[in-house]
């Protein structure tokens, strides 16, 4: 999963949301020099990142990636479902699209100064690209996969994986709703027990 999924599934608790942002930036025990809160949401990120990649349905969606996209099929495929989850935004979530992706970065621009270095590089970006809205269209993701092939230190190739999501568009996106659900449970119950 990647940004836009992380944030969705964080509920509406703020520093859960806040943990599971910078999730993908803060290694090992580092999760508890943060709030109880923000701890249980860089958990739970990890927890969603390890059920998406153990999934069978996201299993089949890099399975189709793997030749060409080698280990990063499975960046790719994350992207794909922020996408997808974009563009099915209303089935899942009781907000339009836009007014989650404002309050999200109202969120956490009041909450810079628990951001680590990486997050904090990485946030002004998002907001002037608006990537959780633009995550909708095909250009958002071509430039969101742009970006990632840019900073990949071998040669991914990522930037070409959106002809590879056109052309096969409804088979990723049956994958997509067939998995959203099983996450969307997975981490409602991790959520309750926190």
């Amino acid at each position: 999963m990647n940004f836009l999924a992380h944030l969705f599934l964080s509920g509406r608790d703020d520093e859960i949301i806040l943990g599971n942002f910078i999730g993908d930036f803060v290694k090992g025990k580092k999760y508890l020099d943060y709030s109880k809160g923000i701890g249980n949401g860089i958990l739970l990120h990890r927890a969603i990142d390890h059920y998406t990649d153990s999934h069978p349905v996201v299993g089949r969606s890099k399975k189709r990636l793997e030749k060409k996209y080698r280990h990063y099929s499975g960046v790719i495929v994350d992207i794909f479902y922020d996408h997808f989850l974009a563009r099915n935004w209303l089935r899942f979530a009781d907000v339009p699209l836009e007014k989650f992706a404002s309050d999200c970065y109202k969120l956490v621009e009041r909450n810079l100064h628990v951001l680590p270095e990486k997050a904090l590089y990485v946030f002004p970006f998002m907001v002037k690209g608006n990537w959780l809205v633009n995550y909708s269209n095909i250009q958002g993701i071509r430039n969101t996969m742009r970006g990632m092939a840019k900073r990949t230190s071998h040669e991914s190739k990522m930037e070409e994986s959106v002809n590879d999501l056109e052309e096969r568009y409804p088979e990723f996106e049956k994958d997509f709703l067939d998995f959203f659900p099983d996450i969307t449970d997975f981490a409602e119950k991790l959520r309750r027990k926190n």
